[in-house]
C-alpha cells in the first residue's frame, strides 16, 4: 500500500528503532525491495535518486512504475526522491503524487542551503509531501557524507528551525558508495544530535556501515537508514555468478531474477536489523 511519511515514521522516535530506505535503479530493484519488505512483514521506502532519473532519462515512467508496486503492496510503501538537486524534478514529483522528497542543497553555503530549502519545503507541505535536507560542506559529491565531515548539534537544530524540514540526513562518519563495510560512525555525535534535533535524523551511506554500527546508530537515535550500494553489490554478484555458469546464457530473465531473489532477501534482513530488536 502506498504509504505516506509520518505512517512510515510512526514508531521510530519514541522506540530504538530505524526504517529501512532502498535505492532503486531498475526495475528488478523496486519489486526486490517491495518484497524484501513484504517478506519481512515491515514498512519500507523506496527511493529513486536524481542519478537514477538521469540513467531513465525522465521521472514520470520509472515513477509510476514504483508508485504502482506500493500501491500493491501488503504492507505500506513509501516512494521517495532521494537527493533531489534540480527544482523542476520537485514539480514533477509532487504532480505525480510523491509525498517524500530530499532536497539536496548541501554543496551550498550555509544561507543559500536554508533559503533553498525553506522554500521547497514551503512548497512541499502545500501538497502534503514530507522534506529531507543536509547539511554539508562547500563542494564535492559527498557534500555531508564525506569521510571527515560531522554535523554540529546546535548548527543542526539552528537549521531544522529555520527551514521547517521533516527529517534531517547528518554527517556521522558514513560515506556514498564505500565497497566495503569498515565505516566507523561516532555513536556520541549521533547521541547529541538526537537530543539536540527535533525530527528524526537520517543516516546516508549505510552500506559501508557494518551490521553491529548500524545496530548502534539506531539505539542512539537514528530513524531512517539509506542503503544502495549494498542492492548493487549483491545483485551484480548473483549475476556474475550465474553467468559463470551459465556463459550461453542471452535471455536476461535467467540471470537477473536470481540476482531479484538475493536482493530481495537482503532487504528483509536488514529491515529486520533495523527493527532493534
Amino acid at each position: 500500500m502506498n504509504a505516506d511519511a509520518p505512517t512510515v515514521f510512526a514508531r521510530t522516535r519514541d522506540e530504538p528503532r530505524a526504517v529501512g530506505a532502498f535505492n532503486a535503479i531498475l526495475l528488478e530493484h523496486a519489486e526486490a525491495i517491495v518484497a524484501g519488505a513484504e517478506k519481512a512483514a515491515l514498512p519500507v521506502i523506496l527511493q529513486i535518486s536524481q542519478n537514477a532519473i538521469r540513467y531513465h532519462g525522465s521521472l514520470e515512467p520509472f515513477a509510476v512504475a514504483c508508485l504502482r508496486l506500493a500501491a500493491g503492496a501488503s504492507v505500506p510503501v513509501l516512494v521517495h526522491l532521494d537527493h533531489i538537486e534540480d527544482r523542476r524534478l520537485v514539480d514533477e514529483g509532487l504532480a505525480l503524487g510523491i509525498r517524500s522528497i530530499m532536497f539536496d542543497a548541501a554543496t551550498l553555503s550555509y544561507e543559500a542551503n536554508v533559503a533553498g530549502t525553506r522554500e521547497v519545503t514551503e512548497q512541499c507541505h502545500a501538497a502534503g509531501c514530507w522534506v529531507e535536507a543536509e547539511l554539508g560542506e562547500i563542494g564535492g559529491k559527498d557534500g555531508a557524507h564525506a569521510p571527515g565531515v560531522r554535523t554540529d548539534p546546535d548548527e543542526a537544530a539552528g537549521f531544522v528551525a529555520a527551514t521547517g524540514v521533516d527529517s534531517l540526513a547528518v554527517a556521522v562518519g558514513s560515506s556514498h558508495a564505500m565497497a566495503g563495510r569498515d565505516a566507523v560512525l561516532d555513536d556520541e555525535l549521533i547521541g547529541a544530535l538526537a537530543e539536540a534535533v527535533p525530527v528524526p535524523l537520517v543516516l546516508h551511506g549505510s552500506s559501508g556501515v557494518p551490521d553491529d554500527g548500524i545496530r548502534r546508530a539506531v539505539a542512539n537515535g537514528i530513524a531512517k537508514v539509506n542503503i544502495g550500494t549494498r542492492l548493487n553489490q549483491v545483485l551484480t554478484g548473483s549475476v556474475r555468478a550465474t553467468l559463470a555458469e551459465r556463459a550461453d546464457l542471452t535471455d536476461p530473465r535467467r540471470y537477473l531474477a536470481p540476482g531479484r531473489d538475493q536482493v530481495r532477501d537482503e532487504v528483509a534482513r536488514l529491515l529486520c536489523l533495523l527493527r532493534g530488536t
